[in-house]
């Protein structure tokens, strides 16, 4: 069982957050996403001038609202594509997240959390993993530097050596944006969240469905993820998410059951 909860910051990782600030031991749900079956790897590894064209662009920033068991307003979240940045040689993008939670939880559990993603813009394997944790009165940083397996070592001090493809969890999502689920039903994918090396799973469940959320109705791609250890899944926890069928592919909402209850996150804005 993960007691960690600190360590990985977007939109599907508040969930686990939240639980274990709680004091409440739970594996991280949805905190990693793919590789695999349609992979990252089948991106141009090594064709740095090809950035693969994303439906997501620089600027773009997304809100959500959280809903935890009892509590309906348990935190804010925001998801944002802030720039190209140069990383070690390296033209990344630079996804952010950020988390809040609120009263009344906060009275109970403050997390005031800031995660830093920086994913190659050609492979989309993670260069560099930053998170930048307050929660109870506790603050705890750490940056990640990746080196993937095989390849000439450029990095000057100390790395995470991974396999190829090997995303983070914030990458991650942003790389679920960009399949093409009407030719994909299923996508795999490694990904490292600094403590653990998991396998994640995303099966298409439904091509469209109207769903509604505080930010509106939307016509969605529903896609249900599993996580995997040593070839065996998790159990005891379930997650789907909703991406709106535009250009954007916009995650709407995400459902999510865990041993100690129930929990929505749902798009509340976007700004594009």
């Amino acid at each position: 069982m993960r007691k960690r909860f600190a360590g990985h910051l977007l939109l599907l990782t508040i969930v686990a957050n939240i639980a274990a600030a709680l004091s409440l031991q739970i594996y991280a749900l949805g905190a990693r996403l793919p590789r695999g079956i349609a992979a990252p790897s089948k991106i141009a590894l090594d064709n740095r001038a090809a950035e693969t064209p994303m439906p997501f662009r620089i600027g773009e920033t997304l809100n959500y609202d959280v809903a935890w068991s009892a509590f309906a307003s348990a935190a804010k979240i925001q998801l944002c594509v802030t720039e190209h940045r140069e990383i070690l040689g390296f033209r990344t993008w630079h996804f952010r997240a950020s988390a809040h939670t609120l009263s009344p939880l906060r009275s109970l559990l403050t997390i005031d959390d800031q995660i830093d993603s920086y994913t190659d813009t050609a492979t989309f394997e993670s260069r560099q993993y930053e998170m930048y944790l307050y929660e109870m009165g506790k603050k705890e940083n750490q940056i990640l530097h990746f080196s993937v397996a095989g390849r000439p070592q450029t990095i000057p001090f100390p790395a995470v050596v991974v396999t190829p493809g090997t995303l983070d969890p914030l990458g991650a999502l942003y790389m679920l944006r960009q399949v093409d689920w009407r030719r994909t039903p299923e996508f795999r994918a490694s990904v490292f969240d600094g403590e653990d090396l998991v396998e994640m799973r995303a099966h298409l469940e439904a091509a469209k469905e109207l769903v509604a959320v505080n930010a509106g109705n939307f016509s969605a791609t529903r896609i249900l993820v599993g996580e995997y250890q040593h070839g065996e899944e998790v159990k005891g926890e379930s997650l789907s998410l909703w991406f709106a069928n535009d250009a954007a592919r916009t995650p709407i909402l995400l459902e999510a059951e865990i041993p100690f209850g129930s929990v929505r996150i749902e798009l509340s804005s976007a700004l594009y």
